[in-house]
């Protein structure tokens, strides 16, 4: 079982000038490491959209890998964006997408997600919607080892990491958090994103 801050960290590691899209359980611990322009939290609004938002800028910049650091719970609620990705004329070749599996929605409480159960597979239904480029980690050593290739394949790629239950606090943008993507109103964040894009 991995560790999602250690996963975390080992993306940070290999970012670049790469935009990187965080939701709920994973954007205050990317906040801990990352202070990047490129860096932006889609919470406070549209709960769940962060894979189709992370979309729309890697077919408007196509120029930028565009990575989501995706939760499972997050990722049920709008399971038709994998379709989405690979049903368009030329799926975003700039597109890496990690979803973070622990079975509940950690910011909630820890609910378990109706995905939960032994016969799920993140891996299966990414392959089922048309991903070429699918993996699926529960070792750090060999995530640490793939992930350099995994990061100069060509999307859109999906990555099942499939981690720890751990205990985020919701990400609001309101609630004295110390990160500065956290700090300011999605409209803030949504306008500096497109300052840092047009430069």
């Amino acid at each position: 079982m991995l560790i999602k801050e250690e996963c975390l960290q080992l993306i940070a590691d290999q970012r670049t000038n790469e935009i990187v899209i965080t939701t709920m359980g994973t954007t205050v611990p990317w906040g801990k490491i990352s202070t990047h322009p490129l860096d932006y939290a889609s919470v406070g609004s549209a709960m769940g959209h962060a894979a189709d938002f992370a979309l729309g800028i890697a077919l408007a910049k196509p120029d930028r890998k565009v990575v989501v650091l995706n939760g499972d719970g997050s990722m049920l609620m709008c399971l038709g964006t994998l379709a989405t990705i690979t049903a368009l004329n030329t799926p975003p070749p700039n597109y890496l997408l990690f979803v973070c599996d622990n079975g509940t929605y950690e910011v909630t409480g820890n609910q378990p997600v109706p995905a939960g159960n032994a016969g799920f597979s993140w891996s299966m239904l990414a392959r089922g919607a048309g991903f070429a480029r699918v993996y699926e980690f529960d070792d750090s050593d060999a995530f640490e080892t793939e992930l350099p290739k995994i990061w100069s394949e060509v999307g859109p790629i999906f990555v099942s990491l499939k981690i720890a239950q751990a205990y985020e606090p919701p990400p609001d943008r309101w609630g004295g958090f110390p990160y500065p993507y956290l700090q300011e109103s999605l409209a803030e964040s949504t306008h500096k994103l497109k300052q840092a894009l047009t430069r």
